[in-house]
């Protein structure tokens, strides 16, 4: 969303993804989402994202730069079935010179539940070059903005956890 008067991004906490439907031929064997299309959904409510933070798909094109995924921890919650409304919260957790760490959650639209939740570390690459690369003054200030905005909510539970065995009682 931009500010009339300024026409610069405004930064809601947490940015909030369009409304989005679990498609039919995204069900499983087990007739639910499969855990593919979960990303599906987190990463265009990502596109979302970096669109208001100026990386979107235009950036790309115009600049040949665009931000990679580095690492995901997707944790799955809840079932989601095929037609179910879902949106998804986008949190800047952090960032710098070359990376941004964020969590999302996945959350039913009408009923709000959680879903899922990833947590992402994205790199900063310049697609010619092939290489990480700073960015530019204008997205780390959007950055800094979403940021300062985000560091309002309560830093997710979720955040940080790694895979492991329960401890033997």
């Amino acid at each position: 969303m931009l500010d009339r008067v300024t026409l610069e991004p405004v930064f809601f906490a947490p940015f909030v993804s369009s409304v989005m439907r679990v498609e039919a031929d995204w069900i499983d064997y087990n007739c639910h989402l499969n855990m593919a299309y979960y990303n599906v959904l987190f990463d265009r409510a990502v596109d979302e994202a970096f669109e208001l933070l100026g990386c979107g798909i235009d950036y790309v094109k115009t600049r040949r730069h665009s931000c990679f995924t580095a690492e995901i921890h997707v944790r799955y919650l809840r079932e989601l079935h095929a037609g179910d409304p879902v949106r998804v919260t986008f949190q800047l957790l952090d960032y710098d010179a070359k990376r941004m760490h964020y969590f999302e959650q996945l959350f039913h639209a009408v009923d709000g539940w959680v879903s899922a939740t990833s947590e992402n570390m994205s790199l900063h690459v310049d697609m010619d070059a092939n290489k990480t690369t700073p960015f530019p003054s204008e997205i780390t200030s959007c950055l800094a903005k979403m940021k300062d905005s985000h560091a309002k909510l309560p830093r997710p539970e979720a955040v940080g956890r790694q895979i492991a065995m329960p401890a033997k009682a």
